[in-house]
């Protein structure tokens, strides 16, 4: 301890980095979790809504799948180290089944923040069960996404019946250009 620092004095370096790791902690926080699953279905009923009147094609590409999860809310921050996180639900036949949280890490020259919306398609059996089965699931780089654009449309057609798992990222807003799922991990949550 210095000469000239008082016992249980907090120095201003310390309060630094204390009050910039609060600001982040902060700033990464959805606020779904801490209500229960009435608050995550709730959301996912918005997100779904948003979803097909925003791009009404897409309620064909539900209807297709197997089920869906459905992430109302992501929120991605980064300096030089970023971090995703979010909460939502897994729906079969429009039914929520499990609820799930998804996190990501990322290292390298990033700064920013954003929030966004996914839904994950898994438009075979084999896909979902896989889904369902493991201790937790992380997106890959063979994940299909069909990112909707401002007046575009999406579709069944986006994709084919060889995609087990379609991606749709929607609703971005904030300084961080993209998203991306890869290396998203999937694990099982009780809200």
């Amino acid at each position: 301890m210095q000469d000239n620092q008082r016992p249980g004095a907090v120095s201003r370096r310390n309060f630094l980095l204390a009050a910039g790791s609060t600001a982040a902690l902060a700033g990464c926080g959805n606020g779904i979790g801490s209500v229960g699953a009435a608050t995550i279905d709730m959301r996912v009923d918005q997100t779904r809504d948003f979803l097909f009147s925003k791009y009404p094609g897409s309620r064909e590409l539900a209807a297709k799948a197997q089920g869906i999860l459905w992430m109302p809310l992501i929120t991605e921050a980064g300096f030089g180290v970023g971090g995703a996180y979010g909460r939502g639900a897994l729906r079969i036949d429009r039914v929520t089944v499990d609820y799930y949280s998804a996190t990501q890490a990322s290292f390298g020259f990033q700064i920013g923040a954003q929030q966004y919306a996914h839904a994950l398609f898994f438009m075979t059996p084999d896909a979902l069960r896989a889904f369902r089965a493991g201790m937790g699931w992380s997106a890959g780089a063979d994940l299909k996404y069909a990112v909707p654009k401002d007046g575009g449309s999406i579709s069944a057609d986006t994709v084919t019946a060889l995609d087990p798992v379609v991606a749709l990222i929607f609703g971005q807003q904030g300084l961080i250009l993209g998203a991306s799922l890869e290396g998203t991990k999937y694990s099982r949550i009780i809200p």
